[in-house]
Formats: C-alpha cells, structure tokens, sequence
C-alpha cells in the first residue's frame, strides 16, 4: 500500500450556513500533485442508534426526509451536542425521537458517508435495555415509531420507504454483533 499523501496546504473555499468546503492541496508518494476538495463537518459528529426493544425487535422512526420529498423509515439519528459523549447524544436522541432511553449502550461502529469528499462521522450505537422515557426534540412533528423484527431485515430492505443507507448499514452490524459474528471495533 503507497504512503499517504502529504497535504501541503488547506484553504477555506465557498461555504454556506449548512455546508462548509475546504480546499486541499496534496502530493502523493509518486510526486503528482492535485487539490482535492472536501465537505467539513458543521457539528460534533453525529449518532445512529439501533434500539432493540428485545432480543429481535429493533424500534424505528418514520420521518420526513426533504432529500427525497418523502417518509422514510430508518433509525433515530441525530447531532452530537458540545459537552456530549457519543453514548449520552445517542440517549438522548432517543429520548427525544422514539420516547425510550436504555439502561445499556454499545458503540458498535463508526460510519463515514462518503469518505472521498466528506469528513462526517457517525457513530452505530446498539441500544439495550430500554425504558420509556420522552425529552422534547427538535422535529416538526412526532415522529411514528414502527416495530420490526431484525430476523425479518430482508422484508425491510424490500420496501419503498427504506432507502437511508446508514440505517441499512446500521441493522447490519447490530444484527451480526447480536448473532456473536461480529465484535465492536
């Protein structure tokens, strides 16, 4: 595997209220030079939790995604907030989306959305254990709370309004870490 490049210079590039771009000049080991130019991110990270009601029923969210001017149906998911670890954001998202909290949580992973151009981290937080619990969220409306059982994930996947690839990512890896196949990195 050929070494990283050596970035030579950063600059800020055009950037909105929602969207800030970086510039980056690079060298490669073979000596090419190029700029590259990358999405930074806005916050602290963010979380998606896959709450698991009991030993195969995962709790998911119906909600409006602008992106595709439709419902869709994937996992809670939010912004980690300053002072926050990972394990408190993805509580208290859940509090807020589902109406849950978990007395146990495990960070399974770490997602990147698309690694050639962004530097968004979101992290795959398994949720166990859950109580009834409701904080007030942000949404502009309450969101639906659908179960599903994770040995149906192939009937899921199957639907219109399942298409959020962090979601499918995230049922994934809780459903292998609780078959034992898979360890938390």
């Amino acid at each position: 595997m050929p070494r990283l490049p050596r970035i030579l210079a950063t600059h800020a590039a055009d950037s909105t209220p929602f969207l800030r771009i970086e510039r980056v000049d690079l060298e490669f080991s073979n000596g090419e030079r190029r700029t590259f130019e990358r999405l930074m991110p806005s916050g602290l990270g963010a979380v998606i939790i896959v709450p698991m009601l009991d030993a195969d029923t995962v709790l998911l969210v119906r909600e409006y995604a602008v992106g595709v001017e439709r419902y869709e149906l994937g996992l809670p998911k939010g912004r980690l907030d300053r002072d926050e670890t990972v394990e408190q954001g993805a509580n208290r998202e859940l509090k807020e989306e589902v109406g849950y909290g978990a007395r146990r949580l495990r960070i399974l992973n770490t997602l990147t959305l698309s690694p050639a151009y962004m530097t968004h981290m979101t992290h795959v937080v398994l949720a166990e254990e859950l109580y009834p619990e409701r904080l007030p969220g942000d949404e502009p409306e309450e969101l639906e709370v659908v179960p599903w059982k994770l040995s149906e994930l192939h009937a899921l996947l199957a639907r219109e309004d399942v298409s959020e690839g962090r979601s499918i990512a995230a049922l994934f890896i809780a459903r292998e870490h609780l078959a034992g196949r898979l360890r938390p990195r």
